[in-house]
């Protein structure tokens, strides 16, 4: 069974991290990188804090609009494609590599699996939304985190298809979180006390490129750091938007540290050792959760509804004021007594994405 895997962005490598090694001894895997993601903190540095197999083939797609970033998927993908002719083509969660892959596959007539499926924020305005529909509808195979994401397809006339394998993400934070408190040293590199900080990000389209809502993102910021220093890893795309409003220089002045973006190991050991999570990033909601650590989400909706439903994120868009409530009634970090995985899998999700494609496509 040859399998072709499509990635292009920080989550997806570290999804990566936890099913390549398990398909390997299954298969032939050949890794696509799109290039979706192509600043050396968030692509190169996740092959190599986590020991990702090199890519096969890079498309190099860079940056653009959506449309742009898919259409330069779906041109470099395709003759790749046809070239190697794989037995299933390997998608993961709801990006434009995403989106290309599934409709490469679909046109070239190749099954498709997609890890991550079934995931909804009910929210068609959201580009990821889109995404992830389109990828689950042209899916054969629909690897489920959650029974929530199971039942979602059902309603859909998709759950033939589904099979539910847990959170890949989960396996890595389970393997890869001591070993971040071990070994990384970006607190004392920071200068930084366990629990005596936020720890900050934001990228999603609707806040950063809109300049009304950045600047109303950053009064969030800037409210939660009257309870804490807020510690903002700052993705590139946002940085140069911060820049554009020229915002960018003023954030110190309000207690936010903008920060380069860290590796895996050390933004793994910054949220394990934060107060809370602020951030607009889904994985990053459930990362949090798997830490123990409490989440506040600068969106009116989540697709990983299950950490809300737990007590441990809260939804506040761009409100500031209830940013600040949020911060002040959330549990405190590392209280929860339950095990750290226990909404998404023991930590063999990996084996079991490995094992499903075997029997469907070996």
């Amino acid at each position: 069974m040859r399998v072709l895997t499509v990635i292009g962005n920080r989550p997806q490598f570290v999804k990566a991290a936890a099913v390549s090694t398990k398909l390997r001894e299954r298969a032939d895997e050949l890794i696509v990188h799109t290039g979706q993601h192509y600043d050396r903190e968030l692509s190169e540095v996740f092959f190599e804090e986590l020991g990702i197999p090199a890519a096969d083939h890079r498309l190099s797609v860079g940056s653009g609009s959506h449309a742009e970033q898919t259409a330069a998927v779906v041109r470099g993908l395709e003759p790749l494609l046809e070239e190697l002719a794989p037995d299933a083509v390997l998608v993961y969660g709801d990006t434009n590599s995403t989106l290309g892959g599934a409709l490469v596959a679909a046109k070239a007539r190749v099954p498709l699996a997609h890890v991550e499926a079934g995931m909804r924020s009910h929210n068609r305005s959201m580009p990821e939304e889109v995404n992830r529909v389109v990828a689950d509808a042209l899916s054969a195979l629909s690897l489920c985190s959650t029974e929530a994401a199971v039942a979602n397809l059902e309603r859909e006339g998709l759950g033939e298809t589904a099979v539910l394998v847990g959170d890949v993400m989960a396996d890595v934070a389970l393997l890869f979180g001591p070993i971040a408190d071990q070994r990384s040293a970006v607190l004392d590199r920071l200068e930084l006390q366990q629990r005596g900080f936020i720890a900050a990000t934001a990228h999603r389209a609707g806040n950063v490129d809109d300049p009304a809502n950045l600047r109303a993102l950053v009064e969030v910021l800037a409210r939660a750091a009257e309870r804490a220093p807020v510690v903002f890893a700052v993705h590139p795309r946002t940085r140069a938007r911060l820049e554009a409003e020229g915002v960018l220089g003023g954030l110190a002045d309000r207690g936010i540290r903008a920060t380069e973006p860290l590796g895996y190991l050390d933004f793994t050991r910054l949220v394990r050792a934060s107060r809370a999570v602020l951030t607009d990033s889904g994985g990053l909601q459930k990362e949090a959760f798997l830490a123990s650590v409490p989440c506040v989400t600068m969106r009116e909706e989540t697709e990983w509804v299950e950490t809300v439903e737990a007590g441990w994120n809260r939804l506040v868009g761009l409100d500031p004021e209830a940013a600040a409530r949020a911060l002040d009634e959330l549990p405190e970090p590392g209280e929860r007594t339950s095990p750290a995985a226990e909404l998404y899998g023991s930590g063999r999700a990996g084996e079991r994405v490995a094992e499903a494609l075997a029997q469907r496509f070996g």
